[in-house]
Formats: structure tokens, sequence, C-alpha cells
């Protein structure tokens, strides 16, 4: 399999770790390092910008979609997303350093779509948290850390 594939299989796997859909992001950030085939440094790039970009959509998606929060097919449960607005609401947009986490993470990125936070501080904050959780993964298993 060439460069190419791996690296945009990696970016569309963690695209899809950011939004609704079930992938495992990290477990194929893991499997790729331990393979030392190919550069952490690119395979870390490549995750953060595929896992930041998807969590854009759920911004954009959060931004027109909270009409049809009541309609059977909305994508998150609506306990999910009170929680997540109370906890946005409780702690601002510092709560978005939490997008990396399962279950509350991706409900906060719409939430903050929702309640118009602005992009250029959406995409600075969730940077990070993305970034750091796939560093930490990198360190762990690479032996860094």
């Amino acid at each position: 399999m060439d460069d190419f594939a791996v690296y945009g299989g990696l970016f569309l796997v963690a695209f899809a770790a950011a939004t609704i859909l079930p992938a495992q992001s990290e477990a194929a950030l893991a499997g790729l390092l331990a393979s030392g085939a190919f550069s952490p440094a690119m395979l870390v790039v490549v995750a953060s910008m595929g896992n930041i970009l998807g969590s854009a959509v759920n911004w954009g998606l959060g931004r027109g979609i909270e009409r049809f929060r009541d309609e059977p097919w909305f994508p998150l449960r609506p306990a999910r997303l009170n929680r997540a607005t109370n906890w946005y609401h409780r702690y601002g947009r510092w709560s978005l350093l939490l997008s990396w986490m399962p279950i509350v993470g991706d409900p906060l990125t719409v939430v903050a779509g929702v309640l118009r936070e602005p992009l250029w501080s959406f995409v600075a904050i969730v940077a990070v948290a993305k970034v750091s959780r796939y560093l930490l993964v990198a360190g762990a298993v690479l032996g860094l850390m």
C-alpha cells in the first residue's frame, strides 16, 4: 500500500471519529505508529488535521441544525445535547478543550456551532485538544512517556 493511501485512510478515520460516525482514530494511529513504516510526525499531523476538520463540520452542522433538534433523525439524543449545552454554558469556550473525549466531545463541538462560537476560537481551542491527544498517543506507542 502506498503512503498516500495510508495517510489518506488515517485522515478519513480521524475525520469520521470527530463526527457522530463510529470510528477509532487512536487505534488506527497507534497501529501505524507501531508498524514503524511511516513518519510519526506526519501521522500525528494527518490525524490531527482530519479530526479538527471533522469537528469543524460538527460546528457547521450546529450552526444550522438546532432547529431540527426534535426530529427523530437528529444525530444527537436530546439528553446528550442538553448535557453538552449546559456544560458549554457553565464553562464557555474552554469546555472545547474536552472535545477529544468520547461521548461528550462530539456534542460539545455541535453545541459550539449552535451557540455561535466564532470559528477562529473554535478551531484554535479544538486544535490544542486534538493535537495534544494524538501527541499523547504517539508518545505512549513510541515509548516516549
